[in-house]
């Protein structure tokens, strides 16, 4: 038979026992962050361009990508020189036979289905994106933006981004373009179709850098297995 001090007890217990939380398994843990120096301050936002390019997020960019002078690998081109090497994900704007300025690029199946020296025929800020016809026979649902339609206009969602250098080969469009808009986690990757797209930060310090009719020599680069059939 319960006492009243034993149900006074017995309710006491069970009122303590309901404020204690219920063990749970712990969250796991957070990845850890890599142990990078702060981004320079050049892939800040930037807010005098016509639309507003956002600053580059700290801890996805690999400093060995990040905009820098380095000795220059190709001391036999002169001044001006653009070298893209697809394979290794970067773009070198030579600047002396002992110095050049390297971008880290990110790539896509037209970066490897085209090698060779073309002349950087002309630049375009925020330019209009019109898709070939052998992109929109793949991708029909690009065909409101085909040069019969006007293409794209500028803007944050054109995947030219904030500049576009133009690459010609004895006075013939080659269709192959270093633009902006690579989002800061592909930069160095092989990722989805695509030429050489650099950060807008980059494209915007390189389109002003490049001479008009520079020489640009695209490195001849086997297609990753992961890209094979996109372009």
């Amino acid at each position: 038979m319960l006492t009243r001090r034993l149900f006074a007890a017995a309710g006491a217990a069970a009122t303590l026992s309901a404020c204690v939380k219920p063990a749970v398994a712990p969250p796991p843990p957070e990845p850890e962050k890599p142990d990078w120096p702060p981004l320079p301050a050049f892939y800040g936002a930037i807010t005098d361009e016509p639309f507003p390019v956002p600053a580059v997020p700290e801890g996805v960019v690999p400093p060995e990508l990040w905009r820098q002078t380095v000795a220059n690998p190709f001391p036999g081109d002169k001044p001006g020189t653009i070298v893209i090497n697809p394979s290794a994900g970067l773009l070198y704007l030579v600047e002396s036979s002992e110095s050049a300025l390297r971008y880290g690029a990110g790539t896509g199946a037209a970066a490897f289905a085209w090698s060779g020296n073309a002349r950087l025929q002309f630049g375009r800020k925020w330019p209009v994106w019109k898709p070939p016809a052998a992109m929109i026979a793949r991708r029909p649902e690009l065909e409101p933006y085909s040069v019969a339609n006007g293409g794209m206009q500028p803007g944050p969602d054109n995947p030219l981004g904030a500049r576009a250098l133009y690459l010609f080969q004895n006075g013939v469009d080659t269709l192959y373009r270093i633009h902006g808009a690579c989002e800061p986690k592909y930069l160095g990757k092989a990722v989805s179709s695509g030429c050489i797209r650099l950060l807008d930060q980059d494209v915007i310090d390189l389109y002003e850098r490049a001479p008009h009719g520079a020489t640009v020599r695209v490195l001849h680069a086997e297609m990753p297995a992961e890209l094979l059939g996109v372009y």
